[in-house]
């Protein structure tokens, strides 16, 4: 049987810091993925600056790439509406690359660029999986324990039903079984109280569905429970999980700027922060979305991963291995089946 070949998407114009640190990605991708990889990348953006940015690594580096280039004169921007890309751009990275791919010349796309441009137009684009009412976005937070706590939706959809509710945690629990190998992902419902008859009618309504399926289902949870690690996987509505998503960003750099205020006091606390610098270093490693690279789409029929606008050459690197991961795992059609035998109504 012959081996798989993987191509794989790259928007090159979509972060803060772009084409630069999405070539330098690729290029350490390159540089270390598995020999019997198969991989080929490609790259769509502005030609001119693409190769520009390629001409910054030696001739080796570049030797070692197995790349295509597609010109896109056109950008979305972190300011641009969301429907931009379908509406007028049609001639930008995003939009191409996700033309391609939803056209079968690619198995995945993965853009550092405008997330909701990148949900509106995969979604329009590659359509949604069998069974899925609403496309859902998912990020990991660090815990106390060993694995982190995957909480969707963190913005894709401001205003749910319990339907949908109960079709994240389905796609939030299968996500985590593939992903991070939990074989019964215990599953949260957020509220402001753990009591069955806690929250709107909504959630009144979600927990019900979630109490009668098959899926490890703890019950409601609070905002205390996301670093505790009490659940592998929360739920929430995605103005609540966006929220909380830019409220954890904010914290390492609390953190960092007190740690910087507390050693210019004096030379002991410099001294004393030294010594501790090792120790910090590892804990604040769980904290960095670099770790994670990206986030994927769960719910529409293609691979797409979500990066941070302003993710480093290492967060792209990751991005690109998750999505060939999931690629290998063949997530979308476990997600299928597991919502298309769900014996609970769509009409719920």
């Amino acid at each position: 049987m012959d081996k798989k070949k993987f191509r794989v998407v790259v928007d090159a114009m979509g972060g803060d810091f772009a084409p630069m640190n999405e070539i330098q990605g690729v290029i350490s991708v390159f540089e270390s993925k598995p020999q019997d990889l198969d991989l080929e990348i490609i790259l769509i953006g502005n030609e001119n600056k693409i190769r520009n940015s390629l001409e910054q690594f030696n001739k080796d580096k570049q030797r070692n790439l197995n790349y295509s280039i597609i010109h896109a004169e056109e950008v979305i921007t972190m300011d641009d509406e969301p429907t931009i890309a379908l509406k007028k751009k049609k001639n930008s990275s995003l939009y191409k690359g996700l033309e391609l791919h939803s056209q079968g010349y690619a198995d995945a796309f993965v853009s550092a660029g405008n997330t909701g441009a990148v949900l509106s137009t995969a979604t329009i684009l590659s359509g949604r999986i069998n069974g899925v009412s609403r496309p859902t976005i998912g990020s990991f937070f660090p815990t106390k324990n060993r694995y982190p706590t995957l909480v969707l939706d963190v913005g894709a959809n401001i205003d749910t039903k319990a339907r949908y509710l109960y079709e994240f945690a389905v796609m939030g629990s299968i996500y985590a079984t593939q992903m991070l190998g939990l074989e019964h992902p215990k599953v949260g419902l957020l509220n402001i109280g753990e009591e069955e008859t806690k929250g709107n009618d909504v959630l009144l309504e979600a927990y019900q569905l979630l109490k009668s399926s098959n899926l490890n289902f703890l019950g409601n949870v609070e905002g205390r429970d996301i670093l505790n690690g009490s659940a592998d996987v929360i739920i929430c509505d995605g103005f609540t999980g966006n929220v909380i998503l830019k409220f954890a960003e904010s914290v390492l750099d609390l953190f960092k700027t007190k740690l910087k205020s507390f050693a210019n006091k004096n030379i002991f606390n410099t001294i004393l922060l030294a010594l501790l610098k090792p120790a910090l270093k590892k804990v604040f490693a769980e904290f960095d979305y670099q770790k994670y690279g990206g986030v994927p789409i769960l719910g529409i029929n293609g691979v797409v991963i979500i990066g941070h606008g302003k993710s480093s050459p290492l967060a792209i690197q990751n991005m690109i291995f998750k999505a060939i991961e999931q690629i290998k795992k063949d997530i979308n059609k476990k997600i299928e089946i597991a919502l298309t035998n769900s014996i609970l109504s769509t009409n719920n």
